[in-house]
């Protein structure tokens, strides 16, 4: 009987937490195991955030994964993947490299949704990948520097942040934070600096601990960052944005951080999905293919009152441990265990020293749930590459 080969599509958290436990549990000689990236490190996706607004560095945020895979255990492929055939069990690459599988694993993380509002993909940043942040700090630093050059355009210096959920909260603080720096180093008087944060739900953070959100939006609000609620945006242009209400705020930084759909490779590779995503079953097994699986932001799983989960980055961290744990069951012949969420909590920093949080019953304010929000992050590092990554990256 030949080798079983596992090929797994992308190195974020679920695919990288599914390799993990293939490399610790499976002997050299019980499985072929291949990883596919698009790049040689894996970023993680909960920071970038910092780096866009600029107060990290790209690098603090990514970790090669020579770091934390055993190159030994599974072979590495850099590339990027074109197209799913999933009845002849292969994979084509945009190098037009073919690779086979027994069991495939779709880790291949999301793409902005704009809910088809115009313009914003043409006009509009997002916070979605290492590259894509450098891009938004330098897109920044830049417009300061031109605004010294056109003092009359205060349009440079104003600040578009599409969407009040975590992401774009949590943008808008370490934007918040950054701003002074800014305006010391290029003469700017703060005065003229613009932040606007708009959500089209009718409250900010939707479906959060509304005494948390109001915390969030004071915290905030103190910063800087001025909300408007319950107000969709209409139209993205190459001068700003149109809202619903008619209003036009002249900008020449619109940041999206309004959700996100799963990989268009998944649909147009044949599997059924709703907004990009796989609704798959308890084993995570994507419909109609028993050894194809799915994690992370391109799989749909629903809760037992039919709500789906939110795609976070905890919940694919434990689709991976249970899908390592599966496919190792799956070769042994044992019996595999369904997928049940342990959702351990929800945590967002508001800039330097702040955020709120939710863990069981319990609020976190302030200070102690930036603190939490540390803990959690060492806890994930410490898992991936133990306590010398975790003292390397988490920064006090």
């Amino acid at each position: 009987m030949s080798t079983p080969k596992i090929l797994i599509l992308g190195a974020g958290y679920g695919g990288l937490l599914t390799t993990l436990k293939l490399q610790k549990k499976l002997n050299y000689n019980e499985a072929e195991i291949t990883l596919v990236n698009k790049h040689n490190y894996h970023y993680i996706t909960t920071w970038l955030h910092e780096p866009a607004a600029g107060t990290a560095s790209a690098d603090h945020a990514r970790v090669s994964l020579d770091q934390i895979i055993d190159m030994n255990k599974v072979n590495f492929v850099k590339g990027t993947v074109q197209s799913i055939q999933p009845d002849e069990q292969t994979v084509t690459l945009e190098n037009g490299e073919v690779l086979s599988y027994d069991y495939l694993v779709i880790g291949l993380g999301s793409e902005p949704e704009t809910f088809g509002i115009q313009g914003l993909k043409e006009y509009a940043f997002s916070i979605r990948s290492i590259n894509a942040v450098r891009q938004i700090r330098e897109h920044i630093e830049y417009m300061f520097a031109k605004y010294k050059n056109e003092p009359e355009r205060t349009d440079y210096l104003t600040f578009v942040v599409g969407g009040a959920g975590f992401t774009g909260i949590e943008f808008c603080g370490e934007l918040a934070d950054r701003v002074p720096e800014l305006c010391r180093e290029f003469d700017v008087d703060p005065e003229l600096v613009k932040i606007y944060c708009i959500e089209a739900a009718p409250t900010a953070l939707p479906g959060f601990d509304p005494e948390l959100v109001s915390y969030a939006m004071d915290v905030l609000g103190r910063k800087g960052v001025e909300f408007k609620i319950g107000t969709p945006i209409k139209e993205c242009t190459a001068d700003g944005v149109l809202l619903a209400t008619g209003e036009e705020i002249k900008s020449k930084t619109v940041v999206w951080a309004a959700g996100v759909r799963g990989n268009s490779i998944v649909e147009k590779s044949g599997f059924e999905v709703m907004r990009g995503r796989v609704k798959v079953d308890e084993y995570l097994r994507a419909p109609g293919y028993e050894n194809v699986f799915v994690v992370g932001d391109c799989a749909l799983i629903f809760n037992a009152e039919g709500r789906p989960y939110p795609p976070t980055a905890q919940i694919a961290v434990q689709e991976g441990e249970n899908l390592g744990d599966n496919l190792v069951a799956l070769i042994r012949g044992e019996v595999m265990q369904p997928f049940v969420p342990a959702l351990q909590g929800t945590l967002a920093s508001l800039g330097k020293g702040e955020g709120i949080g939710m863990v069981g019953s319990k609020k976190l304010f302030g200070s102690t749930a930036a603190l939490m929000k540390k803990a959690s992050d060492l806890r994930y590092l410490w898992k991936i590459g133990g306590v010398g990554l975790a003292m390397k990256k988490v920064r006090l």
